[in-house]
């Protein structure tokens, strides 16, 4: 079934009263409803229609709990991933979910081609992005094994840092960030820019390393010096990789692609492509995993914003293996470079890119993973139209809207709309006519 008019949100962002009544509103669960459904009563997710009716009852009652936020759930697989191993055993409330999806007017699209956008950049506030997924299934087990701190590692900007760093917060956690940065910066105070404000608001110790140390040593080493340096000191701390992407983390995704199952299930929807960057490899491996095994069966598009597509098939073939999936990589994602002049870097073009989409859509990308991502799909429907022509395709916006602080001097000439308003000197003035509370 076809139809450009539907908008797949929750009755909390879009509602009947609020919405036109030319757009049919679908009747998707608030996160409470979410939650209850998802983790306190599994049979409520298999895909059969008399399973979502049965479920109406409880999920009303959960919607009127306090404290679902934060809490830690057991947590039951999709039917389609029961078989893979390890299955966690529980997992953590940390995202607003389920994140909406709706309708992407992007301009020239190849004839026919429709393209939605899935909004996990919608998943938190200071806590947001695609990176709230994994680490609901991360910190859980985290916290299940007596740790008082967790450390992790990314780039002076990473927004899964970010994101660490607040969800330890909530879970009176400490936490210790490795950030890679340039030589002339790596002795000086980082600053407040962008995620290093919400970092350092939050409490978070920042550790900083050169970009040339960190190529030569690598994040999982220097993560375990850092675990033996507080272990010696008398903590328990608890190392999430890169991105939070290892077999654990990628449950996020997985149990992200039966929330999208469950949303198209509503409405009749069946989308052809799934697009998404990849930075670190945890997403694409549980959206195209989930994809290929659960009813959905679409074809997923990574835009890789770093390393190149050889090295995030092995990659991911080894987070599919550490699931016991038995499936090969090359078989269920196609990665795309899209990397451009390397990893958080931007040409000029790609900036312009970005400002053009939200000028046009309202809809803001990251320059880092999103920006390229969506740059790079474009792109390829530009050069490729035949092979998008007639589909339907679903962007998963995987949030980083903080990074964008970091590009300002860049960008500057790009957004210059503004002007000092004129005040003819004929209108009346009276001191104290404007108050200013």
């Amino acid at each position: 079934m076809r139809s450009s008019g539907y908008c797949l949100l929750r009755p909390a962002i879009c509602g009947a009263a609020s919405c036109s009544a030319a757009v049919p509103l679908l009747p998707l669960r608030s996160p409470c409803q979410r939650r209850s459904s998802r983790r306190r009563n599994s049979r409520s997710l298999s895909v059969s229609s008399s399973s979502s009716s049965s479920s109406s009852s409880s999920s009303s009652m959960a919607a009127r709990d306090i404290g679902g936020f934060l809490s830690k759930q057991p947590y039951h697989p999709p039917s389609w991933a029961s078989h893979l191993r390890p299955i966690p055993s529980h997992s953590l409330s940390l995202g607003h979910l389920p994140t909406p999806i709706h309708k992407w007017n992007l301009p020239n699209l190849p004839e026919g081609t429709e393209v939605w956008i899935k909004r996990d950049d919608l998943s938190g506030m200071q806590l947001s992005g695609n990176k709230v997924r994994k680490l609901e299934f991360l910190m859980a087990d985290a916290v299940a094994q007596g740790a008082d701190c967790v450390i992790t590692v990314g780039g002076i900007q990473s927004n899964h840092c970010r994101a660490t760093a607040v969800a330890a917060r909530y879970l009176n956690l400490d936490c210790y960030l490795i950030l890679r940065t340039s030589k002339v910066l790596v002795d000086k105070d980082p600053g407040l820019v962008g995620n290093l404000l919400v970092e350092r608001l939050v409490g978070a110790h920042i550790e900083l390393v050169s970009k040339e140390e960190y190529a030569k040593i690598g994040s999982v080493a220097l993560a375990d010096m850092l675990k033996r340096r507080l272990v010696n000191e008398g903590r328990k701390p608890y190392v999430i990789p890169v991105g939070g992407s290892n077999s654990l983390g990628t449950w996020g995704y997985i149990e992200a692609m039966r929330e999208i199952e469950q949303q198209t299930r509503l409405s009749g929807f069946q989308f052809d492509d799934i697009v998404v960057a990849c930075g670190s490899g945890g997403t694409i491996a549980g959206l195209s995993l989930g994809s290929s095994l659960s009813s959905l069966k679409a074809k997923v598009h990574a835009f890789s914003v770093c390393d190149d597509p050889d090295y995030f098939y092995d990659y991911v073939q080894g987070l599919i293996d550490g699931l016991q999936a038995g499936v090969d990589s090359h078989d269920i994602v196609d990665i795309e470079n899209a990397k451009g002049l390397g990893y958080a870097m931007n040409t000029a073009e790609e900036l312009e890119f970005v400002k053009k989409i939200a000028a046009a859509t309202g809809i803001v990308l990251d320059p880092v993973y999103s920006g390229k991502a969506a740059y790079g799909m474009l792109k390829d429907m530009d050069n490729n139209p035949a092979k998008w022509k007639g589909r339907r395709v679903l962007f998963v916006h995987t949030g980083g809207l903080l990074g964008l602080y970091d590009k300002t001097e860049q960008m500057a000439s790009l957004v210059g709309n503004w002007r000092r308003m004129e005040v003819d000197e004929s209108v009346p003035r009276k001191d104290g006519t404007g108050k200013m509370f």
